[in-house]
């Protein structure tokens, strides 16, 4: 990495780390929820609502409407009222009964209803009546607010009906145990179900005196827990005080329930906003309690979370959001920072059902919204010094930057971003000319990195790798070079002339010469960039094959005139010779016979290689035409030579034509010689099938023989010119190896293919395979 980038890598990482501990620590110091209570409280009421859930089955409301004051009179009623509907709920037997009336004064006007209230507690054992706290105006003291002795002692239980009003007056908690340090009142809802479990004797406890002031220092709070609001107002099923007096409800209404009576009314009783109230709907303090006791029923306990893991809370997300901007790209770190805040809400839900810890995620959100701000700002404070320095050193470095009319406009940025952007524009139109240049190459050429990596291929290279011409010229770019020319091997050692290890070590030869899989022969020339270190390579592929092919049939044609061609001559000046100076000569017929065999062979021989040599080189005569009618013309001319060796030649199928385009002298040609070849290898009486038939858009010329079949391992030689894989095996069967090779010439510049399926001693086929629409 050069000088300038690893001071700006630094210099980042100082900024990103002084932002990051900065805004850490500001979350940390935000964490706890006091710190931010009005966010927090919002988010709070979402979470607290998302607990909605129906009604517990067991819970059911009597109210003190307004149906029923209009039906009795205005409150406060007569107590016998209240005893009459004590012993009507105990009739349907309920698990307990919540009056949350306070009793806290004698009845004047009507004395004895006092003492049928009583009794009516006393029968029940089922009643939990309330305390309340009561601070004087003016002074320091609080005192708890107790029913009569007489009412205390007949109720099952006692237990208080406070609730923790937040500071915006919303009421989402309250504390369990609350009251004098020396006895704390459990909650009105503890109490219901203390005396549900029967325990009656347990949950009753001695009320202290009414006159004993407790100042504040000794009024205790504890356990404080949050209340799972299971809905809004009116969410629990509830029945008018006047209706139950007179009977008008089902007859098991209350059985097995928690019976709550309250006052509902308006402007009667306490009503408090809770984060499920509507609009300006206030709660009644009865339904409060009643959603407090569905969610101990439910196994609900939300408590706030721990400081400690409140704080861990917070950070993680932010931390979190600057390591993602420290290593990702803007949009990336934007919708990641979006992506955070949103997990984090869901996860504060998430984890106050699974394990009732409230925490609060407004630290969070915060540090989320100003880590992007921040971390941009810083960044692109760098970028604009950044444009400036590289334009200062573009023009000391001499390159010539024009300054455009445009450039000079926008603000600060702006301004900076245009001047870099026609210095780009000049480097860009250089960079174009270069890669025109070397776009026109007729050799393939690659320019890679020291990895191998192709930064630069031209047209001939994406030709030479099979690339079509619509292909675009970045194409082959970020590809390796080892895979693209990975099938480039040396024609001796079969190894890849490219590999990682010598490109690495410098160890490439500046030549080498190999065959890729399409059977070119290639000459690679190896260039590396000596002026830049370890950067890169320059690779050229020069196409030998043509010469290569040249410099082999020179090769045939010179061991096929200095032996083949001259064997039979040299058989004849011989056998001249021998009868010119022999004691007994040769009769002249004889020797003519002799000397037409040799002449016949040589002529033959000649004729094979002139054929090859056209079917190689020249242009083909291409025309409509039936290879039907070729394969049945094969077949007749081939009836003399089949008839001399006893052999028969049947066709086994043929369509009525088979439309082709191709060179039908050439195709003539190949296919009598795959069926002279045929012939002369199939034993007498023997006999040669073939077939035409069509295979997807290709015909199929098959001749099969019965003859001593061909090893597979010798397959691979059979098309090579000059190459008989039977001399030592049929000795008597005459031929040079052009026939075949003539074959696979032909058929190959047709576009089509040559098949063999062959084993020793199983015969051979041959397969024909063109193109219905062949072209050279």
């Amino acid at each position: 990495m050069p000088k300038a980038a690893r001071t700006r890598a630094h210099q980042r990482r100082l900024e990103w780390a002084l932002l990051a501990l900065a805004l850490l620590c500001l979350v940390a110091w935000l964490s706890p929820p006091q710190q931010m209570a009005g966010p927090n409280h919002l988010v709070q009421n979402l979470e607290l609502r998302s607990l909605a859930r129906p009604p517990h089955p067991d819970i059911v409301v009597i109210a003190v409407d307004d149906r029923s004051i209009t039906s009795i009179g205005r409150w406060p009623w007569r107590r016998a009222l209240h005893a009459q509907l004590v012993d009507v709920v105990t009739a349907q037997n309920p698990k307990a009964i919540g009056l949350d009336i306070l009793f806290s004064e004698p009845d004047l006007d009507y004395p004895l209803d006092d003492a049928l209230l009583a009794q009516a507690l006393a029968r029940s054992q089922r009643v939990v009546l309330p305390v309340l706290q009561r601070n004087q105006a003016g002074l320091t003291e609080a005192t708890s607010e107790l029913p009569l002795d007489v009412f205390a002692d007949a109720a099952a239980a006692l237990g208080h009906v406070h609730v923790a009003p937040d500071g915006d007056g919303v009421v989402r908690g309250l504390y369990l145990q609350e009251g004098p340090a020396s006895a704390p009142w459990s909650h009105f809802s503890l109490s219901l179900q203390c005396v549900a479990q029967n325990a009656a004797a347990r949950c009753k406890k001695s009320p202290p005196t009414n006159s004993t002031p407790v100042t504040p220092p000794h009024w205790t709070e504890r356990q404080p827990e949050l209340i799972a609001y299971a809905g809004g107002p009116g969410h629990y099923p509830t029945y008018s005080y006047i209706d139950v007096l007179r009977g008008q409800i089902p007859p098991n209404a209350f059985q097995g329930k928690f019976v709550l009576v309250g006052a509902v009314a308006s402007g009667l009783g306490d009503t408090f906003a809770t984060p499920v109230s509507s609009g300006a709907r206030l709660m009644p303090g009865v339904e409060v309690v009643a959603h407090i006791l569905d969610s101990h029923l439910s196994g609900i306990h939300l408590k706030a979370a721990p400081a400690a893991a409140n704080i861990a809370f917070n950070l993680l997300p932010v931390a979190v959001a600057l390591l993602t901007l420290l290593f990702a790209g803007p949009l990336t770190a934007l919708l990641a920072s979006f992506g955070l805040g949103l997990g984090t809400l869901l996860m504060s839900m998430a984890l106050m059902r699974w394990t009732g810890w409230h925490f609060a995620p407004a630290a969070a959100l915060l540090g989320l919204v100003l880590a992007y701000p921040l971390w941009s700002w810083r960044r692109l404070s760098a970028a604009a010094h950044f444009l400036r320095t590289e334009m200062e050193h573009l023009r000391s470095e001499g390159l010539p930057v024009r300054n455009s009319p445009w450039a000079r406009r926008g603000d600060f940025l702006e301004r900076r971003i245009n001047a870099v952007e026609a210095a780009s524009r000049q480097l860009r139109d250089l960079h174009q000319f270069v890669s025109n240049s070397l776009q026109q190459l007729p050799a393939p050429n690659f320019v890679c990195d020291a990895q191998g990596r192709i930064l630069l291929a031209n047209v001939a290279a994406q030709r030479h790798v099979g690339l079509g011409p619509f292909e675009p010229q970045s194409a082959l770019q970020g590809k390796s070079i080892f895979q693209v020319l990975q099938d480039l091997q040396d024609a001796h050692t079969l190894q890849p002339l490219l590999s990682p290890d010598k490109l690495l070590a410098g160890e490439i030869p500046a030549q080498s010469e190999g065959h890729d899989a399409k059977g070119r022969s290639l000459l690679m020339l190896c260039k590396p960039f000596t002026e830049f270190a370890n950067v890169g390579w320059l690779i050229t592929l020069v196409d030998m094959t043509e010469i290569r092919r040249a410099l082999q049939q020179r090769d045939q044609a010179l061991h096929f005139i200095s032996h083949d061609i001259r064997a039979p001559n040299a058989s004849i000046l011989t056998l001249l010779e021998m009868q010119r100076n022999s004691m007994e000569p040769l009769q002249a017929d004889e020797l003519l016979k002799r000397i037409e065999k040799y002449a016949q062979a040589s002529l033959s021989m000649a004729e094979s290689f002139v054929r090859l040599a056209s079917a190689q080189s020249n242009e083909y005569r291409v025309a409509p035409l039936d290879l039907a009618s070729v394969l049945q013309d094969a077949v007749d001319d081939a009836w003399t030579q089949a008839s001399n060796q006893e052999v028969s030649v049947t066709i086994l199928q043929i369509p009525h034509s088979a439309p082709c385009v191709g060179d039908r002298p050439l195709l003539a040609r190949a296919m009598a010689n795959v069926l002279n070849n045929a012939i002369k290898y199939s034993p007498a009486r023997g006999t040669v099938r073939c077939s035409l038939y069509a295979r997807g858009t290709n015909w199929v010329i098959s001749i099969h023989d019965e003859g001593p079949g061909i090893d597979p391992a010798q397959q691979d030689r059979l098309f090579k010119p000059f190459s008989r894989l039977h001399d030592l095996t049929h000795p008597n069967i005459s031929g040079v190896g052009l026939g075949l090779a003539l074959v696979h010439t032909v058929v190959k510049r047709h576009g089509g293919s040559l098949e063999l399926e062959s084993a020793v001693g199983q015969g051979a086929e041959f397969r024909l395979v063109l193109p219905a629409s062949a072209s050279d």
